[in-house]
């Protein structure tokens, strides 16, 4: 499957001049001997997309809310016409089965009726009356200025989608940079926004790797970032603009995940969740579950089950087949997955399952997925730290709870967690202690909600979920005090004068 690349999206047209000054080539992670795309490179057109966003956002700024749900309809009806193409790209580029590849597809027209139903009443203007004396109080929000969005590999076009619309309703222009893994599933996206007419310079798009995304981000005209990806380049981000006052940052990062399991959690309905938690995406989700905590009282049973259902895992071509899992994105992630697993020998994890690579009819990054056991944990190994990625799961025994959430809260990151226990005292004590900005009962870690925030503490984010209240990043509010009641000071009296 050959796909098409029309270059850089600014000034309200494709730009595809001559030749770039790099080339990323993309095969496809289902079979590596099939160039899907070449992704032409230019330096120069983060500034250009930039200029063109500071003249979208002038004219952008001034429309009405409703004026600006105009083109989110249209846009919607865009997405809605293509969702079977921008699906299969997706299980092209991304290697997810093209069941779950439809599913993303699908949520972008969702996510337009959720920022209008639910994320646009965060910022309309409120006022109060009598907030003093004969005087009105009023809070408005003004849109930053022109916006960067940095979008992941794993969720193409549905984690962008949400912060680009975000940005949009508020009245910022925005500049797309998506990941260079998933340069087409993009531009169809893009092509939508397009589609539904959206003035010239108001989005933006500029493929590259990270030395272009460095370019947007350190521009002095950008006022607001939006991330989502790794740890590591989240704090590249934030060192690279963290003396610009002038911007707000906003950082969606990685998960070392927990699932605490308890002694009266009922099994039948814990086992296929943590299925999903740990293994839907071939492990490649922020949510995925990497530890889970087995009070000792089921540990037995919930091995013995777990392991033979993780056995059974189907993984097979996304898109020729309907497997429960595809292939890893790449080569280097393919590696970093047995490297990890490796590190869990070394830490003295039984393995209960073994990654292995996989022979199948097509030259891809097939993996199985794996398990371990480990039995004494140490909180300062690598491998009870470091984010996955992979399709990888680690039970860990605990007596207590109270032992439970220590170890819940022992990892760097604080991202998912989820409790399964029918204990509403347990419950309880989890959702006030465990360290994590999604907390779930009965109910695995993947598969948020639009209508909810999204987002985590500690090295998972810097306290700006996304999601639903995502919008409340792209502004700023003001204050106003109001009066028409001209009578009520005197020069002589603030003064001091007589008459």
């Amino acid at each position: 499957m050959r796909m098409q690349l029309k270059g850089d999206y600014f000034d309200g047209q494709w730009h595809h001049p001559g030749k770039p000054d790099e080339v990323v080539p993309k095969t496809s992670p289902a079979d590596s001997t099939k160039l899907l795309w070449e992704a032409p490179i230019w330096h120069a057109h983060p500034a250009a997309a930039i200029n063109s966003a500071v003249h979208g956002f002038a004219a952008w700024r001034v429309l009405s809310f409703d004026e600006r749900a105009v083109y989110f309809r249209r846009y919607q009806e865009a997405v809605k016409k293509r969702a079977d193409e921008i699906a299969q790209a997706i299980a092209w580029e991304v290697g997810k089965p093209l069941w779950e590849s439809k599913t993303e597809a699908t949520a972008l027209t969702s996510k337009v009726d959720v920022t209008l139903a639910d994320s646009l009443d965060r910022i309309r203007p409120r006022v109060l009356k009598e907030v003093m004396p004969k005087i009105d109080g009023q809070t408005l929000h003004k849109p930053l200025g022109v916006t960067v969005v940095i979008g992941p590999f794993n969720f193409p076009c549905h984690l962008a989608n949400g912060q680009i619309l975000s940005a949009l309703i508020a009245g910022n222009s925005v500049v797309f940079k998506p990941s260079e893994k998933t340069v087409y599933s993009a531009q169809l996206m893009m092509e939508c926004f397009a589609e539904a007419g959206f003035p010239k310079g108001v989005v933006n798009m500029v493929n590259g790797t990270g030395r272009n995304a460095a370019r947007l981000t350190q521009d002095p005209r950008v006022r607001g970032v939006f991330f989502t990806g790794s740890r590591a380049v989240g704090k590249m981000i934030l060192r690279d603009t963290n003396q610009d006052l002038k911007k707000m940052v906003a950082l969606e990062l990685g998960g070392k995940n927990t699932t605490i399991v308890h002694g009266d959690a009922h099994l039948p309905h814990a086992l296929p969740e943590l299925l999903r938690a740990c293994y839907l995406t071939t492990g490649q989700r922020c949510t995925s579950t990497s530890l889970v905590l087995v009070q000792r009282s089921v540990l037995a049973a919930f091995r013995e089950q777990f392991q033979a259902v993780v056995e059974r895992i189907i993984v097979d071509h996304p898109v020729e087949k309907t497997p429960f899992m595809g292939p890893l994105i790449d080569a280097h992630a393919e590696q970093a997955y047995f490297d990890f697993c490796a590190l869990g020998v070394q830490a003295g994890a039984e393995v209960l399952v073994a990654p292995r690579k996989l022979e199948l009819p097509w030259s891809g990054h097939y993996v199985s997925p794996s398990l371990h056991l480990w039995e004494r944990p140490d909180p300062a190994h690598p491998f009870f730290q470091d984010e996955i990625f992979g399709p990888n799961a680690c039970i860990v025994p605990y007596d207590t709870i109270d032992e439970a959430i220590q170890l819940a809260n022992a990892t760097e990151y604080g991202l998912a967690a989820s409790v399964f226990t029918r204990n509403a005292v347990v419950w309880q004590q989890c959702l006030r202690d465990v360290q994590a900005g999604l907390i779930n009962l009965n109910r695995s870690t993947v598969g948020a909600t639009a209508r909810l925030p999204f987002g985590g503490v500690k090295d998972s984010g810097n306290f700006r979920p996304a999601a639903v209240s995502m919008v409340d990043h792209c502004v700023n509010a003001v204050a106003s005090l109001e009066t028409t009641d001209d009578t009520s000071s005197r020069l002589a009296d603030v003064v001091g004068l007589k008459d």
